[in-house]
């Protein structure tokens, strides 16, 4: 079975965004700024925008959050390890960029796993690290193959013991745009905050 916290798809996509952050750099300025995730500014291989309903049931694009830097997260709510991980590093990176800053950075959860993470669900789950992060979740097949597919994320369900006790291995990964709605940064899951607070700092300013 594949592991749910790093699965051969997900590290076959980290690989990839390497190598093409390589190429990036060896052709970009000297002035480029020095993440520490990697920077795929320019990759056009990955998506540019969503539309994804909320909780609420409205549906949320890019540019619902003009002026800010937006975390696109891809996770389910029943997962053991990573997710709940990475959401409260995110939540404490928010602490510590400070009240100003961390108004300016949205947090977007999308799940891939609607069957279980109905509305009600997701809407108690992502709020819970923080009440400014926003729950997504895909109406149906068709929208979770289409955000899945633009920003390559690998997700398969691993059988459990009983039909509702399944886990989903996904990448282990998030995306990161700047405040002008540009694509940044790839960024592994489960790294700590300190990586999210250096890298949003340099977006934000």
């Amino acid at each position: 079975m594949l592991n749910s916290w790093w699965t051969r798809g997900a590290h076959r996509v980290w690989l990839a965004a390497c190598m093409l952050a390589g190429a990036l750099l060896v052709a970009g300025c000297g002035n480029a700024p020095q993440f520490q995730n990697v920077d795929i500014t320019g990759n056009t291989q990955f998506g540019t925008d969503f539309a994804l309903p909320d909780t609420a049931g409205k549906m949320r694009t890019l540019a619902d959050f003009k002026g800010k830097a937006v975390v696109l997260f891809f996770g389910y709510t029943h997962c053991p390890d990573v997710c709940p991980t990475t959401m409260a590093e995110l939540s404490e990176a928010l602490k510590q960029l400070g009240p100003d800053d961390a108004k300016r950075v949205q947090v977007l959860f999308v799940t891939v796993d609607p069957a279980r993470d109905t509305p009600a669900v997701l809407g108690q789950y992502v709020p819970a690290f923080n009440p400014a992060f926003i729950g997504l979740r895909p109406a149906n097949d068709a929208q979770l193959q289409k955000v899945t597919k633009d920003f390559r994320v690998y997700y398969a369900k691993a059988a459990g013991k009983t039909p509702d006790s399944y886990t989903m291995d996904h990448t282990a990964a998030s995306y990161v745009f700047d405040p002008d709605g540009k694509l940044r940064l790839f960024v592994r899951d489960g790294q700590g905050p300190a990586p999210w607070v250096h890298d949003l700092k340099l977006l934000l300013d």
